[in-house]
């Protein structure tokens, strides 16, 4: 063990679950714990969002991708560009038409309560799945830093995140991914030019035998109606498709991101926040398949083979040949990433329980409630939701160590199976006027079955998988429509021509004023 390395990372850790608790204070209501009280500048939520983006899926993962294969993946990141433009068209509108807390809540103003709970139950059990991949994808480095895979190492990470994630809420969240992010970023510059460093003839040389090798190469332009064009998951048809379909559900709908662009001061910031956050993220994955390209390079000219697992080969490297203290540094910042990703999952699963679910079936109780007693109810619910949701990832990261494949496209598989049913119905609400509560159920339960059977019957790539979501749940609900009889939610509001949903007050604005007799409604 490095002494001085290990030094590093305890005071780091230590340090950012200090910085976190802090926040704490001033925390009164649900605005202030899931929202932030709606303070943080665009910036640092648009690196909020490439934290949350990232994780340690992809600073282990993708410098391996490229270490098999080349720089095929950055044809995902274009679809992730189109994604955006769309969620800044569509969505953005919708969720500053009032105070909204979750994504879920759109949902249940447009079709009713069921449809509500029905999409943020998708979300709950989908994002601890694919959360706890991501935590175990911790065990990985920890198992490089100690020469061991315990599982005590996993539940140290998980309880200090959980600690300033319980105390500081989304304040603490946003502001910690801006250190955090800021940490393995210099992190990744740092170990390219210490991986570099280390290959004789320099960049020359890596162009050279990289180059003639295919490492270099970005587009696939390959296109043919078979089903070996569909199985490959990073040509520039399924990265376009895939990426923008992806990141249309996972930042349009997903309560992890869309979190973060409810918690701008406003619409305009909150646009700002995300098309910022793309440029930051195809310069990161840049740069994290370059070092996967230079490790190739190094292993080649030393004949050497590569660790079992190639997700292992980056933080393996750091730690074996960067000097004292810089490797405790970077193993510290792909550390950061891991804390960084689980306290966004943390707050996200917690705000979904706490609002979507158990504020939903207390409404009209909560409604009759002295306020200020019923929001410091709440505020206590979040809390504890916060600590429940850690034990469930921290038992999910423990089975997820029989994963095989590369815990990056594991990942990002789990995260697409219900991806599409909730993009699709998501659209549905937001392009159509006809459809209702019967019909999107309707949909989204084909667009689950649906991606079910491609995954059970077909060896179509992941990255097709929400696209045929989308479609499916989409069809499927417009075609339901017409076989039901239009009976709006009581909270549905009346559709504007135009398709968009008109202002919808805040939940404040919403409760009954005492002595008007509105109490007995």
């Amino acid at each position: 063990m490095h002494t001085v390395d290990l030094a590093v990372i305890a005071v780091y850790l230590v340090a950012i679950t200090w910085f976190g608790s802090r926040f704490r204070r001033g925390q009164k209501t649900l605005r202030d714990y899931f929202l932030g009280g709606r303070t943080a500048p665009w910036w640092a939520i648009g690196l909020s969002i490439v934290s949350a983006e990232t994780s340690t899926l992809t600073i282990v993962g993708t410098p391996a991708l490229a270490f098999t294969g080349n720089l095929g993946f950055l044809q995902i990141v274009l679809g992730y560009l189109v994604a955006r433009v769309a969620i800044a068209a569509l969505f953005l509108p919708q969720y500053f038409r009032g105070e909204m807390f979750t994504a879920y809540e759109l949902m249940r103003r447009r079709f009713g309560p069921r449809i509500g709970k029905l999409t943020a139950s998708i979300f709950l059990v989908t994002r601890a799945l694919a959360e706890g991949v991501r935590v175990f994808a911790i065990s990985l480095v920890i198992g490089i830093i100690l020469g061991t895979g315990e599982v005590a190492s996993i539940v140290l990470i998980t309880v200090l995140t959980l600690f300033y994630t319980f105390e500081g809420g989304m304040t603490a969240v946003i502001w910690t991914d801006v250190v955090q992010m800021s940490l393995y970023i210099l992190g990744a510059l740092l170990s390219f030019w210490m991986v570099l460093g280390q290959i004789a003839g320099g960049w020359g040389h890596v162009a050279a035998l990289a180059g003639a090798a295919g490492k270099f190469t970005i587009f696939d332009f390959r296109f043919s109606p078979s089903m070996d064009f569909f199985s490959r998951s990073y040509t520039f048809w399924a990265g376009l498709a895939g990426g923008c379909f992806l990141t249309m559900s996972s930042h349009g709908t997903d309560q992890l991101m869309v979190q973060r662009l409810l918690s701008a001061r406003g619409e305009r910031q909150s646009r700002a926040a995300l098309f910022g956050s793309w440029l930051v993220i195809a310069v990161q994955f840049t740069l994290f398949l370059l070092i996967g390209v230079l490790l190739w390079v190094y292993y080649q000219d030393r004949h050497l083979a590569p660790p079992a697992r190639t997700d292992q080969i980056y933080p393996a490297f750091i730690w074996s040949h960067l000097p004292t203290g810089l490797a405790g540094l970077i193993m510290a910042a792909i550390l950061a990433a891991a804390m960084a990703n689980l306290s966004a999952a943390l707050n996200a699963l917690a705000s979904t329980t706490v609002v979507d679910i158990w504020r939903a079936a207390g409404r009209d109780r909560a409604r009759r409630e002295d306020v200020l007693r019923e929001e410091a109810r709440r505020l206590g619910m979040a809390r504890w939701a916060t600590v429940v949701w850690g034990l469930v990832l921290l038992g999910i990261a423990i089975v997820s160590a029989r994963v095989s494949h590369s815990v990056l496209e594991a990942g990002l598989t789990i995260g697409s199976i219900p991806a599409g049913a909730l993009l699709g119905v998501f659209l549905l609400g937001v392009l159509t006027r006809r459809p209702g509560e019967r019909a999107a159920m309707a949909g989204v339960a084909a667009g689950l079955a649906a991606i079910v059977l491609v995954i059970w019957r077909t060896r179509i790539a992941f990255t097709w998988y929400v696209l045929i979501g989308t479609g499916v749940t989409f069809l499927v609900g417009l075609a339901a429509s017409c076989f039901e009889r239009p009976e709006p939610p009581d909270e549905a509001l009346v559709r504007e021509p135009a398709g968009r949903l008109p202002h919808l007050p805040s939940e404040s604005a919403r409760r009954p004023r005492p002595g008007t007799g509105e109490e007995e409604e």
